[in-house]
This record gives structure tokens, sequence and C-alpha cells, in this order.
């Protein structure tokens, strides 16, 4: 259903929507770091530590899987009303991953193991952590927006250190220790930083906001949404993220017999897209309920797996370049989700269960994550029809579940509350922060 007012971009009011600059300055210095070392952590545990491949893949698997148990904590300390002490938080609990990778003696899977651990523990606690600050922070579409921008400003990051860290990568065993020491002190200066912006919530202050679009209001303050249909729809969505670096690789070099240079080409022309596109979109988006966008989110991406397996049919030549044609059409896909998806869980969430509801629909992200790679790897084997029928099928079916389900635990818009009805409070008001 369309409505009728629509986000605008005005860079100054985006940023105090973000949290301020010392705190936006924070998310791109840990963006940095995290592009630094986490796409070569496995090579860190083989190379620099002699591990095997085998024995690094699982300390690292276990350490996104363990990370995700931190969750439901995550989210009660939220539900207190912290938000930039747990951004904070989840900064410095990668400190003292990298502080530990950095001690582990060359053949000892249990210390590399625990570093995982800690890494994983932070990167999961991240995302629910951020957008319970930028809730508090933002009002109304401005907030989807917001949330739009620290994803751009995080991919960039991202981009950003992973190139610096493959200039690097020529230096050998002793390079990638010196990336690994430079994203501690990232993680300590982005921690510092975030910290520093003193953002708390009052719980009791009110009801969630409600957006007309979205839900119809209730009459009173009422239990965490189930989102049932949502949460379960969310681990297919997040495939998506995994194409590009699992799926689109393993096909283009395994089936069609592809240079990696097109892998490589179809990674970068991801990022910039989702740097460059993600607000602008989202802004675009915001004429339209968050639910139904997140619907037609999946049907993008049901039409993108399809592309992929027409693309693939057409064999060595011309396969590559109709594969890299098509993953365009699967990052707008991925564009759209991102841009709705924790808008719409944070308008669904009552205030004095943002945190919960919001490590929910995390766990169900980092679940998708790790189960991905296994389940593409698993269906590859079988052919493109089982691949990318498979993911259609399921993306489609997540697509119908998110259009029907019906919103539950909507609450009035409270007057003068702050966003998601929390009053915030920011040591000295929002102008220390910005």
């Amino acid at each position: 259903m369309a409505i009728t007012s629509t986000a605008k971009i005005r860079p100054r009011a985006l940023v105090r929507a973000s949290g301020g600059p010392r705190y936006a300055v924070a998310l791109a210095v840990d963006a940095l770091g995290t592009g630094l070392l986490r796409p070569f952590l496995l090579l860190y545990g083989v190379t620099v530590l002699r591990l095997s491949a085998p024995v690094t893949g699982v300390a690292m698997t276990a350490g996104i899987v363990v990370g995700l148990v931190c969750m439901p904590a995550v989210g009660r300390w939220l539900d207190r009303g912290a938000r930039s002490t747990v951004v904070a938080a989840s900064m410095l609990v990668r400190v003292l991953g990298v502080a530990l990778l950095l001690a582990t003696p060359a053949g000892h899977a249990w210390p590399f193991a625990t570093a995982a651990l800690f890494l994983g523990i932070g990167n999961q606690a991240w995302p629910a952590a951020h957008a319970a600050l930028v809730a508090t922070v933002a009002h109304g579409r401005e907030r989807d927006t917001a949330l739009a921008a620290g994803r751009a400003l995080r991919n960039a990051g991202l981009g950003t250190g992973a190139l610096i860290a493959t200039a690097c990568l020529a230096g050998g065993t002793t390079a990638l220790q010196a990336l690994a020491a430079v994203t501690g002190v990232a993680y300590l200066a982005a921690a510092t930083l975030a910290w520093s912006v003193h953002l708390r919530a009052d719980p009791a202050a009110g009801p969630a906001e409600a957006g007309a679009a979205d839900a119809a209001p209730a009459p009173a303050p009422a239990p965490a949404p189930r989102m049932r249909a949502l949460l379960a729809a969310n681990v297919v969505y997040v495939f998506c993220l995994n194409v590009p670096e699992i799926a689109l690789p393993l096909v283009l070099v395994t089936q069609l017999h592809a240079s990696p240079v097109w892998s490589a080409a179809i990674f970068v022309a991801n990022t910039v897209l989702v740097v460059t596109l993600q607000v602008p979109v989202t802004v675009l988006m915001s004429r339209f309920s968050r639910r139904s966008v997140l619907a037609f989110a999946g049907a993008v991406l049901t039409v993108s797996y399809l592309g992929f397996l027409a693309a693939t049919s057409l064999g060595h030549g011309w396969g590559a370049p109709a594969v890299a044609a098509v993953s365009v059409v699967c990052t707008l896909g991925e564009i759209v989700y991102a841009g709705s998806a924790t808008a719409l869980v944070t308008v669904l969430a009552p205030a004095r269960a943002l945190g919960r509801t919001l490590a929910r629909f995390e766990l169900s992200t980092g679940f998708g994550l790790a189960v991905s790679p296994a389940v593409i790897t698993a269906l590859a084997p079988h052919g493109p029809a089982a691949l990318w029928g498979g993911l259609a099928g399921a993306t489609l079916l997540s697509a119908a579940a998110v259009a029907t389900e019906k919103d539950q635990g909507r609450q009035p818009k409270a007057s003068g509350a702050g966003p998601s009805g929390s009053a915030a409070s920011t040591s000295g008001a929002l102008s220390a922060s910005s």
C-alpha cells in the first residue's frame, strides 16, 4: 500500500539521525578494521598459525554459531536502556579476539578458536546494538534512511579495508600479523568513539512508534511480536548476502570454467552498488509500506535466481557475462531487502522489547548466514536447477509469507516520545554527539 510522505536525503540531518558525527566516524573506523582482517581470517589461520584448512574453517564456523548464543543477553541489555555502551562493547570484545589471535602460538587450534569466538560475538552483537541506537535517535522514515546510510558506510569501509589488505598480502605472514594488529587498534578507537556518544534510552517512556502504513494501532502496550513468518523468511532472504561471495564464484569457476576475474568483478560491483544505491533506493521505497517493500525484495531476488538459472544454461562463453549482468538484479534485491527488513522490525517492536525483538531478528540473520554456505555448496553439485531453482522457490514462498503475515502488538505513536517510544538521553543532549 502506498503512502504519501517520503523521506528526503539531507546529509546533515542524516548524520544526526545516524547517531552524530562521532558515531559515524566510529562506524567507518570499525568497518575499515573489519575489512582488513575478516576476509583473510581463514588465510591467517592457515599461513600464520599453520593450521589445516578444515580445522581453521571449523573453528571460524563454531565462533559464528556460538556467538549467536549471546544475542538474548544483548537484547535484554538493550531493553534496560543501554545503547552506545552495547555498541562499544561489541567492538571491545573484538579487540580481545584480535589480542588472542596475535598471542596464539603456531599449531595451536584452541586459542585460535577462542579468538574466533570473541570475534564472532562482536560481529553478531553489533547489528542489533546499532539498529537499537539508530531507532532511539531517529524517527519514522528518517530512521529507515539512517539505517540504510549506516549499511552503505559499513560496506564502503569493509571494501576499502579489504582492498588495503589485498595490497599488503605480498608481505606474507608478517603482513597478516600487522593487519591483525591494525584491526585491533581500529576496534579500540571505534569503541572509544562509540562510547563517547553516551546515548541511552528510557525503556519506560512509552510504546513503540506506529507507522500508519504498516499496521493498525492498538490501544495499549503489547508483548513483543512473534513475527514467526518474518523470522523464518529472513533466514532464506539472507542467502542473497552470500550469493556474490560463495554461490557465484563456485558456479563460475567449477561449472562455467570462467576466469576468477569474473567473480572478483561481481564482488566489486556488488560493493559499489550497495554503497551508492542503498540510501537512494531506501528513500525511493519509502512511499510504500515496509512490509510490502520487503515482499517486493523477495520477488526481485526470486527473479534474479531464475535469471542465474537461465544464464548458466548458456554454458562457457556467454554464461559468465550473463551471470554478471543478472548479479546486478540480485544486488538490487539485496539493497531493497536490507533497506526494509530491519526498519520493519524496529517499527513492529514495542519500546520495552526493542532489544529482544532485534536480537531475535539478528539470530535469524546469523543462522541464515551460518547455514547458507553449507546449503549452497550442497546444492551446487546437483546442477543449476537444484541450486537456483531451490533458492527461487524458497525465496518466493518467503516473500508470500512476509506479505500475508498479520502485524501484532503495534502501538499508537506516543506524543513527544523518542523513536520506538523511548526517550533518548545523550549525556548533555543530542548536540553532544553531533
